[in-house]
């Protein structure tokens, strides 16, 4: 999971739900994505892990005016957010856990 250079900051009118506290773990995905479904339980289970964490999912075909400004290119991508909404790590394809919890390290 690299960090993200445009230094966006996301909050809950772009991703549709509120952030965690700490961090969130926001997922973009798409309907017939088989790697979403496992990434969702991934982030599911590592937000579940640590206190004031949230895993936050987007439809990306219904939000494409997002997924273009944050030029992601592929299902799943994940962004790790800090308390503040700036990214602070992203990834394309399926993560594996121990990467995803080595990157919210980063956020917290």
């Amino acid at each position: 999971m690299r960090g993200d250079e445009a230094g966006d900051r996301l909050g809950a009118a772009e991703l549709g739900a509120e952030p965690g506290e700490r961090a969130s773990l926001v997922q973009f995905s798409s309907a017939f994505c088989q790697p979403c479904r496992a990434t969702r339980r991934i982030l599911a289970e590592v937000a579940a892990m640590v206190e004031g964490v949230a895993h936050i999912e987007v439809d990306a075909e219904r939000n494409l005016a997002l997924v273009r400004s944050l030029g992601i290119e592929k299902t799943p991508t994940v962004l790790v957010l800090d308390a503040g909404g700036r990214i602070v790590r992203r990834a394309a394809g399926m993560p594996r856990k121990a990467d995803v919890i080595a990157a919210l390290g980063a956020a917290l």
